[in-house]
């Protein structure tokens, strides 16, 4: 089976499936507070120190992951995994990434009965929690950025953000409406 994901992009053959592990695998057991929090080191590690995938590779994958059912994290990896190595990559970058969260909440299970009452673990927690916020909008701003936000349509985000949080409007309502718009939008460009 032909494992290349379209003609005009070659698989990165000489990117060993360990290091694309590793790297994932470092990532995954690295971050705290879920795969938005994931997005600063990703974005160090396979744009900046790998150069793997562009920022606005990264930008638009992070757009596909998002729109897909599952964990954005995961999806993410299998984009990045498929897009070097094809379906052997996308296998290796998923269980890298998911690998390190699933043994330390086995972990975390096993132990929280004994632990969960201690006041030290509580207050840690809670002091984790305005991190956590950190680590998310921090790729927000730097996403908004790469992806070319500009005061002229910082409008779209907001709206959309106000939609979800406020109104209870349901996320993949919003990605439908944005991506029709969107492409409305670019095939009217095209006809002017």
């Amino acid at each position: 089976m032909n494992e290349t994901p379209s003609t005009t992009t070659p698989l990165h053959q000489d990117i060993n499936l360990w290091d694309l592990f590793f790297t994932n695998f470092r990532i995954g057991l690295f971050t705290i507070g879920g795969g938005y929090a994931m997005i600063p080191l990703i974005e160090e590690n396979v744009v900046g120190k790998k150069q793997w995938v562009s920022k606005e590779e990264l930008v638009d994958l992070m757009a596909v992951a998002q729109s897909c059912p599952g964990i954005f994290a995961v999806n993410l990896s299998i984009f990045i995994g498929y897009k070097l190595r094809g379906t052997r990559g996308a296998l290796i970058g998923t269980l890298g990434t998911a690998l390190p969260s699933f043994l330390i909440i086995l972990a975390i299970a096993l132990a929280f009965q004994h632990f969960r009452e201690n006041t030290v673990v509580q207050k840690f927690f809670l002091g984790l929690r305005p991190a956590v916020v950190a680590l998310i909008a921090c790729p927000v701003f730097k996403m908004a950025k790469t992806a070319k936000v500009t005061l002229h349509t910082l409008w779209i985000p907001i709206v959309a953000a106000l939609a979800i949080w406020l109104l209870g409007v349901n996320p993949i309502y919003v990605i439908l409406i944005a991506g029709t718009g969107g492409f409305l939008w670019g095939k009217m460009m095209e006809n002017e």
